[in-house]
């Protein structure tokens, strides 16, 4: 699922009352106090830019799937897809499952391509394959959109900790920002892996432990909670129809394809730089089914926990809060009905959600910026000089992104989840028709890769200001348009007219 489904605006909420206190802060405090004692460990062994970027490549495939899957389950999906089954149905589960479908082609053709080339970015075949420009313009493209995602992933579940904790949203922006900025810095992709595998662990389980409370105060028990949430159409897994506008099927599947798996596992540095940690090919194709899988399982605990809120409340309506936004209604469970000690340590695994999507962006860009402009461009420098760089620019984004989300919260700016999707839209969706043009095409070159990119962009821009289509749909238009206006400018250009880099990856 999209990180951002279901969060449509942000604002600074008012605090529950009646949280648990200072057992459950002490929880969080520990949790947050590890992920950084994970930085400094991990420290001892960044010696290199490889061991800093890729981790040395001795990451074993199973915690790299499970990196994978934590850097995409963001606090915001964690919090969002049970409140999109709180208040409607499970029509978005194909979103996960498009992972599964995408997955195959990941495996027997991009990532056997990335592991031969041996590149640090992905970015680097763009030039490999057409010249340096479209190298510059693929990971320029990726450093926008993740400077656009930075602030919005920070202040989204720092708005949602602070309503059911009473803890001021700048006090949760700075911690989510200032400790993933610490760890990262330090302990570089290692840290960034094992981090993510903690609080993947720790948010599944929260869940399920969320998911047995439930069904355990409802006097029919399972049986209760499917009776009544198939007489409310809860189950529903697909809307019929053509409108382009809602989540219907075709809708969704077209989303699950292109924008949920196609652009993100194929463009995507912070994704694609946890496949080139492992030590061969095969692990690599390993992390990436893992992943997939538990994308699909994890897809229907979220829903279920979504439909089990909707059933607990329905039969404990003196117990349900009182909502100015639907996307906290799994926090505030979380913080007033779990047992003390445990419903701190799912907070805190909120928090550490936060940070994994924060750290797999400030590391991705640095590794970019790094790549692609500073090694590409000043190559005669030691590898010491490169690491510092590295580290350096690890420290900047990662300051960049929490004030971003700061002056976002201060202005309580509304339709982020709208305002990414442009982002995702414009650039992504072009990025991915980019590489399907590099790998599955040999007579486009690079003027024909400009022309199609150009394309993309300019119909991305129609349909995001003239247009009321789904978001989900904007990674299919920018994929089908780059690709196809590439091809046809590759045949209908001059035979005379020759482009730089016109080599097959």
């Amino acid at each position: 699922m999209s990180e951002f489904e279901g969060i449509w605006s942000a604002r600074i909420l008012s605090v529950v009352s009646g949280g648990p206190g200072w057992v459950n802060w002490l929880v969080v405090g520990g949790y947050l106090a590890l992920l950084i004692g994970v930085g400094v460990y991990f420290a001892k062994r960044e010696k290199s830019t490889e061991d800093f970027f890729l981790a040395g490549r001795r990451i074993p495939w199973w915690a790299a799937g499970l990196s994978i899957f934590g850097t995409q389950l963001s606090a915001i999906t964690y919090l969002a897809m049970p409140a999109k089954a709180y208040a409607g149905d499970w029509s978005l589960l194909p979103l996960n499952i498009g992972i599964l479908a995408i997955a195959p082609l990941v495996i027997y053709v991009y990532l056997p391509l990335f592991r031969r080339l041996d590149v640090t970015t992905a970015y680097e075949y763009l030039e490999k394959r057409f010249h340096v420009s479209i190298r510059i313009l693929g990971s320029l493209s990726f450093i926008i959109l993740q400077l656009g995602r930075m602030g919005i992933v920070i202040l989204l579940p720092a708005l949602a900790l602070s309503a059911v904790t009473g803890a001021s949203v700048y006090l949760c922006i700075v911690l989510i920002g200032v400790l993933s900025t610490v760890y990262t810095a330090l302990g570089g992709m290692e840290a960034v892996i094992w981090t993510d595998v903690l609080q993947a662990a720790v948010l599944i389980v929260g869940a399920i432990a969320a998911l047995t409370i439930m069904v355990g105060a409802l006097d029919g028990g399972w049986r209760e909670l499917v009776a009544v949430g198939a007489a409310n159409n809860k189950f529903t897994l697909a809307h019929r129809g053509w409108d382009w506008t809602s989540d219907t099927l075709a809708v969704v599947v077209l989303g699950a394809l292109f924008t949920n798996s196609l652009v993100p596992y194929t463009t995507d540095q912070s994704v694609i730089q946890r496949y080139l940690t492992t030590p061969d090919v095969k692990q690599a194709g390993r992390a990436i089914l893992v992943n997939g899988i538990l994308a699909v399982v994890a897809g229907i605990l979220f829903l279920m926990v979504g439909t089990a809120l909707f059933v607990f409340y329905r039969a404990n309506p003196m117990r349900q809060p009182t909502l100015e936004a639907g996307d906290q209604i799994f926090a505030i469970f979380i913080w007033q009905e779990m047992p003390v000690g445990l419903s701190g340590l799912v907070v805190a695994g909120i928090f550490a959600a936060a940070m994994s999507s924060l750290d797999s962006s400030i590391h991705s860009i640095s590794t970019a910026v790094t790549t692609d402009f500073v090694r590409r461009f000043k190559p005669g420098l030691m590898p010491q000089t490169y690491l510092a760089f590295a580290r350096g620019f690890t420290v900047t984004f990662g300051l960049v992104g929490t004030v971003t989300a700061m002056l976002i919260a201060a202005a309580q700016v509304e339709s982020l989840w709208d305002a990414f999707l442009g982002i995702m839209g414009l650039f992504g969706g072009t990025l991915a028709g980019l590489f399907m043009l590099a790998i599955f095409t040999r007579k486009v070159h690079t003027l024909d890769a400009w022309v199609g990119a150009a394309a993309s962009i300019g119909v991305l821009l129609y349909v995001r200001l003239a247009t009321n289509l789904n978001g989900l749909l904007y990674g299919v238009i920018g994929v089908a348009t780059c690709f196809l206006t590439g091809f046809l400018s590759s045949r209908i250009r001059p035979v005379s007219v020759k482009a730089t880099g016109n080599q097959r990856g």
